[in-house]
């Protein structure tokens, strides 16, 4: 590598990968229109081999010009918020959907081979098979997932038919420091407002893996040197941990981590057999043996990424 590209590298997981690129001495060009993105993300990083573009995906000339002279693509950039996708499908279609278009095409035109994306765990739905691996049928049950699995399906088709190879993630839910969203963050907030309750949303059962951002890096760069020296077109990736916690168990964490005591913990009940919200995959542990075969583990546990997320949080 020597000239990146990172779309949405101001974001939460892409000012991480950001970094790292900076510190193994590569050329990086951010590429972010700073509605999920911040500069601070950023201020860590070492500014003589940065330079940041503030342009919108969505437009097609301008994503095609910053396309020009990259030698690799690592494309974070989307609406990351299940969530909000049922209440905005559109934006999701038009951050997620669009944009990996304009961004394929952009690499097309200007004869940029490599593509390392970011997909998601969600694009699985509500799997059967725990751990899931990558080949377990793909059903997403929300909008956002199954933009994800849309794009998955455009990135093969451009490896199929151009020049173009890819790297495809699909990470669980990957936590640490400058995160903006997700089921930490939003008890935090909520314990800032009144510490004497906490409402969780949904039945509190949802289990989950959970995986610090340092580890996620590690699993990007470590599949994407794989990738590259056995010259593949297409590689897909599942990126998670080796265990789950449930939401109850991280309300609690979260009390402890605030220094809190005597706090009550209100559950909704939730939607749809006690999930917190409509689309909200219940159950997800992914299978990793295809990553731990390269040569990949996690160096720490969920509760422990958790912890470390708190910490990172509050501090």
């Amino acid at each position: 590598m020597s000239h990146v590209v990172v779309t949405g590298g101001a974001g939460f997981i892409g000012s991480h990968i950001v970094k790292y690129l900076c510190e193994q001495d590569n050329d990086v060009t951010v590429i972010d229109n700073f509605s999920c993105g911040f500069q601070d993300n950023l201020a860590h990083c070492d500014q003589r081999k940065l330079s940041i573009l503030e342009i919108d995906l969505r437009n097609y000339n301008d994503t095609v010009k910053a396309m020009r002279g990259a030698e690799i693509v690592f494309h974070l950039a989307a609406d990351p918020d299940v969530k909000s996708s049922i209440i905005n499908p559109a934006g999701h279609y038009e951050n997620n959907i669009q944009v990996t278009y304009n961004v394929l095409e952009g690499m097309r035109q200007e004869g940029v081979v490599p593509i390392v994306f970011t997909s998601s765990s969600v694009v699985y739905g509500e799997a059967d098979v725990i751990p899931t691996p990558e080949d377990y049928p793909l059903h997403p049950i929300s909008i956002y997932g199954s933009t994800k699995l849309a794009c998955e399906v455009m990135i093969n088709g451009y490896t199929a038919a151009f020049n173009i190879r890819a790297l495809m993630l699909r990470p669980a839910n990957i936590i640490g420091k400058n995160g903006t969203h997700g089921v930490i963050l939003d008890f935090i907030n909520k314990l800032k407002s009144n510490p004497k309750e906490l409402e969780i949303l949904g039945d509190g059962t949802q289990q989950k893996s959970y995986l610090h951002a340092s580890d996620f890096v590690r699993a990007v760069m470590q599949g994407y040197q794989y990738f590259e020296r056995n010259n593949s077109k297409s590689e897909i990736y599942n990126v998670g941990n080796l265990d789950s916690l449930n939401v109850i168990e991280i309300a609690k964490l979260v009390v402890a981590g605030m220094g809190l005591k005597d706090t009550e913990l209100k559950l909704t009940g939730g939607v749809d057999g006690g999930r917190g919200w409509i689309g909200d995959v219940k159950t997800m542990l992914l299978s990793i043996d295809k990553l731990e075969k390269i040569g990949w583990q996690p160096s720490m546990g969920s509760n422990s990424a958790v912890v470390k997320t708190i910490s990172e949080s509050i501090s």
